[in-house]
């Protein structure tokens, strides 16, 4: 088990769930998945085993601290470097989290793991699950999420609908739409009809913002994606890029702070200062000197910066 490390970050200025206070729970880039699109580059641990990887009550100290300074928080999400539903503390650091506060919990997940009963159990306390699901056929899968060994798609999708028929709280399957890719019509009707099975409460579809994995992996247009939100039954809610968070909430932050977001997605100067609750210039003050001392590294994207923590500067 991690001792040492900050397993809360943000918090996140987050497109789909307002000002987010990130809990990681696994170590960088562990998952099950090996996305073309992921913000946080290729998996260096493909893996569907499950793990303790951090202790709950490790998890709900650092929270308690967090929480005394902070409370101005859309939801908690379970998230971070990796799929989290690896965790085998999973269902107790969930609970353990229900009795520090009201603060809804959201989990997001890729849903590789929901025809695991236990897994399933395990999410039953959230307030949230957002699971993912990024093709409607096992070929196309294999080429978007590029799955570890043992993965079986049809499996995959049976989780997901046992999954939605168990909990009795909001449901949001994301799609993550790429150019060229599953973008097309005839694919994007095999999704939709795999989420008319699973019924969630909406689908996100959401698109590239920030550097992916691979070059290839790029945006659709928004006037893109309305038409084909058109083809859900489901109620669709696009995730747009425009638009800050900002509740005018003042905090004390740090490189530390800034670093610390940094680890776990890439993020432009208004996504750092938004998200943290720090002026614009303090912001570019501390990118500044991570800059300088060789920490963080820069990408642009649709004409956008965005700052990412090198790999050797994660714990």
């Amino acid at each position: 088990m991690s001792s040492d490390k900050t397993h809360i970050f943000g918090p996140v200025p987050s497109r789909r769930l307002g000002r987010s206070l990130g809990v990681d729970l696994v170590p960088f880039k562990r998952c099950t998945f090996d996305c073309i699109y992921c913000q946080l580059g290729r998996t260096t641990n493909l893996t569907m085993e499950r793990f303790p990887f951090v202790s709950p009550q490790a998890i709900h100290d650092e929270l308690a601290k967090r929480l005394i300074n902070d409370n101005y928080l859309d939801f908690i999400t379970l998230s971070g470097s990796g799929e989290p539903t690896l965790c085998k503390d999973l269902g107790r650091i969930i609970s353990g989290i229900k009795e520090l506060t009201d603060i809804p919990v959201a989990v997001l997940t890729n849903g590789s793991l929901l025809w695991d009963k236990t897994v399933r159990q395990e999410l039953m306390n959230a307030d949230l699950v957002v699971p993912s699901l990024d093709a409607g056929s096992a070929r196309l899968c294999q080429y978007i999420n590029r799955p570890c060994a043992g993965f079986d798609f049809e499996k995959y999708v049976e989780g997901l609908i046992a999954f939605r028929r168990e909990f009795n709280k909001p449901v949001w399957v994301e799609v993550f739409m790429l150019f060229g890719i599953n973008s097309i019509r005839a694919d994007v009707k095999e999704m939709a009809d795999i989420i008319a099975k699973i019924a969630p409460d909406k689908v996100q579809l959401n698109t590239v913002a920030r550097p992916p994995a691979e070059d290839f992996a790029m945006s659709v247009p928004e006037n893109q994606m309305r038409k084909l939100a058109e083809i859900f039954s489901c109620p669709v809610e696009i995730i747009s890029n425009q638009g800050e968070i900002h509740r005018g909430i003042s905090v004390v932050a740090t490189c530390d702070d800034v670093l610390s977001l940094l680890h776990r997605r890439p993020c432009t100067i208004n996504d750092i200062a938004s998200g943290i609750g720090i002026h614009v210039n303090e912001a570019s003050k501390y990118i500044g000197e991570l800059i300088r001392e060789g920490k963080i590294s820069s990408h642009v994207v649709d004409g956008k910066s965005y700052y990412q923590a090198r790999q050797e500067s994660i714990v």
